[in-house]
């Protein structure tokens, strides 16, 4: 087999087809020659994408984007994808240069007002943190006028009325210069946004026309820091989702949009009605325990408990996708509180074999603090911790069986080389999700697997007391 000749793609797949009896040589040697073509050898894709791109402009900003993001290795747009990189540049100029009239006029619209809200994260990278960035972005946010029915990239459902140019906050970074900027937007949906926007391109539109709800929606604008690994985070969190609901638990996750729009720059959707655990501290110099007791009221009352309840669905959640991804740099300005009570993770800048100054293996396998603990009853033994225990195990055997799901979204991301691809060993996550094939159904398998991951809950529990600190603090301690 290894001497027969090379035959065409469309040959090689009729080798699986009724035309040839079927045979383990044949098809051996037909996934032979089809793996040696190049990825859409035949022009499939790249038809479909052109194809999708007319149907719709916003599908059609978004896959620009993407394209975009993808053509280079690094972040300075250096160096050029030797794969992929001549067919993302080709592909994109087929796209934008099929735009023609209220379509190129909505995408140049778009795309000038969207690039100017991002360079504000370069303009201010070289001041000084503190006063002096700060007055930089409020100046840099002043001069960015809103553009006609223009849309947020995490947003495509949402059209940008007008900024609060009050807003601009440079966030906390030891190397970059994030910012957070507020937009008023109103809600119409993907399909009369887009309808909107090209009625103003043909001036048909009516200034006077009002729109559906409106809402201040709050975002962060990143330049210079590659965006695609909270992306993939986050595509393996909405799988996680999905499957909780699929089977009927009660678990709460809360996966944020993020958009990669050019190499190292993208937008990244603000968990609404929530503040990290970094921020109660300062404003409220207390616990969390505590800070529950101040708003809620003491554990008695409907409102303690109802919040005690969304914590408990929501920390669990996220204890598995933690255990499972191997999510790192779990410091108080990556965990939020929403006002309801949920626990939201968000930053997942090292996962798997990748963590902060290298793999130190200090950061234990679940975020659990003392204070998480005092909520769900302050011991091991309390009612609200047991329940905690045992959904952490059925989370953990719910999304078992969709291993191969996540492995494969995981497997997909290896050519765009975010940085937690790039540790020694990205098998990581195949030996977290791996199941024990050799059991079989019925209520031992419960019973054996709540022995096995006790023990992560157990040694988080015991190393309850590990707050991590601040990015900046932690560099300053070593």
């Amino acid at each position: 087999m290894l001497a027969w000749g090379s035959v065409s793609p469309i040959q090689a797949l009729a080798y699986f087809s009724r035309q040839f009896p079927s045979h383990p040589i044949s098809a051996q040697y037909a996934v032979k020659v089809l793996s040696s073509y190049p990825a859409d050898a035949m022009g499939y894709v790249t038809e479909f994408i052109k194809y999708i791109a007319k149907k719709s402009q916003i599908v059609a900003h978004q896959l620009i984007w993407n394209m975009k993001t993808n053509m280079y290795m690094d972040e300075d747009m250096q160096q050029k994808d030797p794969m992929i990189f001549e067919v993302l540049e080709s592909l994109t100029n087929s796209v934008v240069s099929d735009l023609s009239g209220p379509a190129k006029q909505f995408y140049e619209r778009e795309f000038d007002f969207f690039d100017k809200i991002t360079s504000i994260s370069g303009e201010i990278r070289p001041y000084p943190k503190g006063v002096e960035r700060r007055r930089a972005c409020l100046e840099a946010l002043s001069r960015i006028k809103v553009q006609p029915r223009c849309y947020l990239p995490s947003n495509p459902e949402a059209m940008v009325l007008d900024i609060d140019y009050k807003s601009g906050i440079p966030m906390q970074s030891a190397a970059k210069a994030p910012y957070l900027a507020r937009f008023r937007v109103a809600k119409l949906g993907i399909k009369e946004l887009e309808n909107i926007a090209m009625a103003v391109s043909n001036n048909q539109f009516n200034d006077q026309q009002s729109f559906g709800p409106e809402v201040w929606q709050a975002a962060i604008f990143k330049v210079g820091d590659d965006v695609r690994q909270d992306m993939l985070a986050l595509q393996v969190i909405g799988i996680f989702k999905n499957t909780f609901q699929s089977v009927g638990l009660d678990l709460y996750l809360f996966p944020y949009r993020v958009v990669a729009t050019a190499p190292g720059c993208g937008v990244i959707e603000c968990v609404p009605n929530a503040k990290s655990r970094d921020q109660l501290g300062r404003q409220t110099d207390i616990g969390m325990y505590e800070y529950f007791l101040k708003k809620y009221g003491d554990e008695s009352t409907k409102e303690f408990q109802n919040a005690r309840r969304n914590f408990i669905t929501s920390m669990a959640a996220y204890s598995v996708v933690g255990f499972l991804l191997q999510i790192k740099d779990r410091h108080n300005g990556n965990i939020m509180l929403d006002t309801d009570g949920h626990i939201i993770h968000i930053d997942f800048g090292f996962m798997f074999e990748s963590s902060p100054g290298g793999n130190l293996g200090f950061e234990p396998d679940i975020k659990l603090t003392d204070e998480m603990v005092m909520i769900m009853g302050g011991k091991m033994e309390a009612a609200p911790f047991k329940w905690f225990s045992d959904l952490c195990v059925r989370a953990y055997l719910a999304v078992r069986p969709h291993q191969e799901a996540i492995i494969s979204l995981v497997s997909l991301m290896l050519d765009t080389r975010p940085a937690l691809l790039q540790g020694p060993d990205h098998q990581a996550a195949t030996r977290q999700v791996q199941p024990w094939r050799h059991r079989q159904g019925g209520s031992h398998v419960y019973a054996a697997d709540n022995q096995e991951q006790l023990p992560k809950l157990q040694d988080a529990y015991l190393r309850h007391d590990t707050v991590l600190p601040e990015p900046d603090s932690l560099l300053n301690a070593l």
